[in-house]
């Protein structure tokens, strides 16, 4: 590894500009969300066809975290950033522009390219930084994809409010468009990559496999998990997978090492990630679903959509807080203590708001304190997983936690549904989601996180939080 004083000068303003582009990437996941009751009568589509719109950038963005972070440690960090960019701000233009459903379905898909940007950033500050400075900055741009997912919500309900439909893909072309500048200016193009070859076979299997297990996943409660379309799906994820394996193992240069993904940190860090994305992704859909629902109900508080968004402001801001710290606090007590730490707070913060929701303040206090758990889990993870990986495969190996945490994600969205269309209550001649249903979906929520603490107590102990590189005969200095 060249010493600290060869790397790139201008450290934090890279930092700064890649912490912006990952949040403004993690925004495009919820972005449409809060548009979803008023989008069918735009767009002369059903409710069913509107969901798409969510569903296809979650599998776009699933295809290409691996894909894109594998050829960024080979052809370079800073080109498939600037790819990644590129695609968000044309997918933004389509559904801008076309004004039609297949515009807008063609545009969100487009838009689910840019996740691959996050594991990439991380890699890139591994590249560009003193090696003291790389765990802060790491964990601030991890931290984005919770920050975006809270922050996107209120955003997008306040723009389509004053502005209109359109303005949601408008300012996100503009975004990008200004990150991809800063991103030519600031980053350095001798971030460059380790040589190889592509492993293509691989990459087509994998995007297959996760095509077909996120769209059984996503679209389980709305077309029946027994309807022969999820288990055609499921199915046929578990056989890809199935081939997939074997052939990873076998291949000289596979799409994602699984003897690195095996070794514990990397293999319990990836559980972990798992179960707290799992578990975070109740937090925002439950908190926003909860406070819209109407009084009558007993429980709901009948704010409006973009009310309901704004509530989840406080909990983005205690992430945007928090994420620099924690790089110091996983300096004095060490990252496997601070990942237990972080899950610990969040099942904690489950319990309570199982216990807790009489008011809208509760629930706040409750979405906070789960998001303050978030942001130390998130942040820690790429410092672990850095860690136990060699330096030409550092945006693989993120990317492949991306790529969990968005299965995760996934699957959680997938048990809200069912808990909200399977516990319910009569009101007014209406039907609505039961407070029961809240109540097992954070139950379930702090179970998944409580797995995720038992993954961290297993891990092994480190001393310190410092970034070091693990070599191996193979392994090159990018851009070196």
């Amino acid at each position: 590894m060249s010493p600290d004083h060869q790397k790139p000068q201008g450290g934090t303003a890279v930092t700064a500009l890649l912490s912006l582009a990952g949040l403004v990437v993690a925004l495009q996941t919820t972005l449409v969300v809060p548009l979803l009751p008023n989008l069918p009568g735009i767009l002369g589509v059903s409710d069913g066809d509107a969901t798409w719109l969510v569903t296809i950038t979650l599998l776009t963005g699933a295809v290409a975290t691996p894909i894109v972070s594998r050829m960024a440690d080979m052809y370079g960090k800073r080109r498939m950033m600037i790819l990644s960019l590129s695609m968000m701000v044309l997918g933004s233009l389509v559904a801008a522009i076309g004004g039609t459903y297949v515009t807008v379905l063609v545009g969100r898909a487009f838009q689910g390219f840019s996740s691959a940007l996050i594991p990439v950033a991380m890699a890139v500050l591994r590249d560009v930084l003193p090696r003291e400075k790389v765990a802060s900055g790491v964990a601030m741009v991890s931290a984005t994809m919770g920050i975006g997912g809270a922050l996107g919500l209120p955003a997008a309900g306040v723009l389509f409010d004053h502005f209109g439909w359109s303005s949601v893909f408008w300012v996100s072309a503009a975004a990008g468009a200004l990150l991809l500048t800063g991103i030519l200016i600031l980053v350095p193009a001798g971030v460059s990559g380790t040589p190889g070859r592509f492993d293509v076979l691989g990459a087509v299997l994998l995007a297959l496999a996760l095509v077909a297990l996120l769209l059984g996943i996503s679209k389980g409660p709305a077309w029946g998990w027994t309807s022969p379309r999820i288990l055609l799906s499921l199915g046929a994820a578990v056989l890809v997978l199935a081939v997939w394996v074997p052939y990873e193992l076998r291949a000289k240069a596979p799409m994602v090492d699984l003897r690195v993904s095996v070794r514990r940190p990397v293999l319990l860090t990836n559980i972990a990630g798992l179960f707290v994305s799992f578990a975070a992704y109740a937090n925002t859909l439950a908190t926003t679903q909860q406070l819209q629902l109407p009084e009558i109900t007993g429980f709901g508080f009948g704010l409006s959509a973009a009310t309901a968004g704004l509530c989840m402001v406080p909990g983005g801001m205690a992430m945007m807080i928090i994420s620099p710290l924690s790089a110091r606090i996983t300096e004095r007590f060490g990252a496997r203590t601070t990942l237990v730490a972080s899950t610990l707070l969040m099942t904690s913060a489950y319990a309570f708001r199982m216990a807790f929701d009489d008011t809208v303040v509760l629930i706040i206090v409750g979405s906070v304190l789960v998001s303050i758990g978030n942001a130390l889990a998130f942040a820690v993870m790429p410092i672990l997983i850095m860690n136990a990986v060699p330096l030409n495969e550092t945006a693989a190996a993120n990317g492949f936690n991306s790529l969990l945490r968005t299965v995760g994600s996934s699957s959680m969205s997938a048990v809200v549904a069912a808990l909200l269309t399977g516990i319910t209550v009569e009101a007014a001649g209406h039907t609505f989601p039961g407070h029961g249903a809240f109540v097992a979906m954070f139950g379930v929520a702090g179970a998944a996180t409580l797995l995720a603490t038992l993954a961290g107590v297993f891990l092994p102990r480190a001393a310190r939080a410092r970034i070091e590189p693990v070599t191996t005969p193979e392994s090159v200095r990018a851009g070196s």
